[in-house]
């Protein structure tokens, strides 16, 4: 098969030469040059890396090779309202009320399902192979977003692995009906996750939520900390809870951003913490640099990313995902991780060393899933993005590489991306719709 970039891929199982794969994702490929890259040729057969008697050959000429990515935190019932319901002043307290009001007058099951699948369609074109996406629950809608993202995820199997993962506010955990939403949770093999934010009583409703989620064998997922506040510490507290109550299962938190705002004795004891107990953490850069301390006539002084060297020195794991896309929280994005890698590398200072970090937006998130991905290795899955114009981590992230090509299996598939012409039956006003 012959893609826009001139290279040609046979039928049959072929041998990728001279290509250029970073270090930190390349299981025993070879020596790592002055960059982190290891030169390697990549044999593909029968959909996996592995070599095959007769394979043809494709020069790749030091282009780089990277794994499929895997975005663990997203939000694919918010995505794309934007057009409709704008955040008024790009505050957090402005998405926030921007998007119940969206979610009270618009999110019917078809609404959302459209808007999932013109997501995922674009995260496919990028080279994802595997997203996280946290669903609003707790009210009379979860229903029909749940049932919406169960048949997302039956329709792209084999494309894109799905998780979903509850996202609820501890205010009603000792009820019964928050053990509802855990039983629906469990009904559609997802992740139990909350909002955490300071309250009095908030280590007494943890171990409530790890009660219930380990009682029905749950993961946890939590929004802790999405603020620059530093008397917010729920970070902590959640690695207490774990350590007091034995919760087994992986536990990921996500945003963190007041870690970096506490002072340096309680941000390392925090850090410690963190890895005693096992916890992940994943980084939203771009969100939360367009949230984070935001005032109107006033330039921001803070960048809202949380402490990820200092974590991952710590040997936790650290991910990087693209978190909202085109609604009240972020106003861009497109589930495209390659941005994510380039903006992460510049906000975070990824970079004089590489290092690691690579893995941050494959491996990493893979083994948090617990999914088979992120690796460039004999026996992975040959899910695969090439990036022909790019020899060294400059090139990479200079562009944005529309030019891309992408493999799924071993074969080269369409990066064409959905038109957003495609969503304008959505964007009507609500005025309107309640007419037509």
């Amino acid at each position: 098969m012959r893609d826009s970039l001139g290279l040609t891929l046979p039928d049959g199982p072929y041998r990728l030469l001279n290509a250029r794969v970073p270090a930190a994702v390349a299981a025993r490929l070879g020596p790592a040059d002055a960059q982190g890259f290891v030169r390697c040729d990549i044999p593909v057969a029968e959909g996996r890396i592995r070599g095959a008697v007769g394979a043809s050959t494709v020069d790749l000429q030091g282009a780089i090779v990277l794994p499929g990515f895997v975005d663990c935190h997203t939000h694919l019932d918010k995505g794309h309202i934007w057009g409709r319901t704008p955040n008024p002043d790009g505050s957090f307290m402005g998405a926030l009320d921007a998007v119940r009001g969206d979610r009270t007058e618009r999110w019917t099951g078809e609404d959302v399902a459209a808007r999932m699948d013109f997501a995922l369609r674009a995260a496919y074109a990028r080279g994802t192979v595997a997203i996280r996406s946290h669903i609003d629950t707790g009210d009379h809608r979860s229903e029909s977003s749940w049932a919406a993202i169960a048949a997302a995820r039956e329709r792209w199997d084999g494309r894109i692995a799905i998780q979903p993962s509850a996202l609820t506010v501890l205010d009603e955990v000792e009820t019964p009906a928050y053990s509802a939403i855990a039983d629906l949770v469990a009904r559609h093999s997802g992740i139990l996750g909350a909002v955490t934010y300071p309250m009095d009583d908030l280590p007494s409703r943890l171990d409530r939520f790890f009660d219930l989620a380990g009682e029905r064998g749950l993961e946890a997922d939590f929004h802790a900390d999405e603020t620059l506040d530093p008397a917010s510490n729920t970070l902590a507290q959640i690695a207490e809870a774990v350590l007091r109550t034995g919760f087994d299962k992986p536990v990921l938190c996500g945003h963190c951003c007041a870690l970096a705002m506490l002072p340096e004795a309680e941000a390392e004891r925090t850090m410690d913490l963190v890895a005693r107990a096992g916890l992940s953490i994943v980084s939203l850069p771009m969100c939360n640099i367009y949230l984070q301390d935001r005032a109107a006539g006033r330039t921001p002084r803070l960048r809202g990313i949380t402490l990820v060297h200092e974590l991952a020195a710590r040997g936790v794991k650290v991910a990087f995902a693209s978190d909202n896309t085109r609604d009240p929280f972020y106003a861009y994005g497109d589930l495209d991780m390659l941005e994510v890698v380039r903006e992460a590398t510049r906000i975070a200072h990824l970079d004089h060393p590489v290092g690691d970090w690579p893995a941050a937006f494959s491996r990493v998130p893979a083994a948090i899933m617990g999914l088979e991905a992120g690796l460039v290795a004999e026996g992975a899955p040959a899910d695969l993005v090439i990036l022909p114009g790019a020899h060294g981590w400059t090139e990479l992230l200079a562009r944005p590489h529309v030019d891309r090509m992408v493999l799924r299996a071993g074969r080269s598939i369409d990066t064409t991306l959905p038109d957003y012409r495609e969503l304008d039956p959505l964007m009507a006003p609500a005025a309107q719709m309640e007419t037509t």
